[in-house]
């Protein structure tokens, strides 16, 4: 399982970003996916995930109302919209993917990871 992710950046406060999580090495419908974040000096903490069949989410409530997870599956590409950035949104974000029907919001429910992008938000 391969998961590449890209899209960070620098963006201002208010601003939005689009992430992918391109995947290969898997059936991708048959998996459910996460992004986590990761700032300096913290731990790693969950940030959105979807199900299987992208008909259920689950959000931090840091970011509910912002953040928007989906998936393409014809794509084999997991997106996570980010708009109305936060400097308290600046992080490394991980995409994950873990083998099920829905969605898991431990890191320690998934085996497999992307190598991370960075999200800076200027205030």
């Amino acid at each position: 399982v391969q998961l590449q992710a890209f899209g960070g950046g620098l963006v201002q406060t208010g601003g939005s970003l689009r992430l992918s999580c391109a995947t290969s090495g898997l059936t991708f419908d048959d998996y459910s996916f996460a992004w986590f974040r990761q700032a300096p000096g913290k731990e790693r903490e969950f940030v959105a995930a979807i199900s299987r069949s992208g008909g259920s989410t689950s959000y931090a409530d840091s970011v509910k109302g912002r953040f928007t997870i989906s998936r393409d599956n014809a794509k084999n590409t997991v997106y996570l919209q980010m708009n109305s950035l936060k400097p308290e949104d600046t992080a490394v974000y991980y995409c994950a993917a873990r083998y099920g029907s829905y969605y898991y919001t431990s890191v320690s429910d998934f085996s497999s990871w992307g190598q991370g992008t960075l999200v800076t938000v200027s205030s």
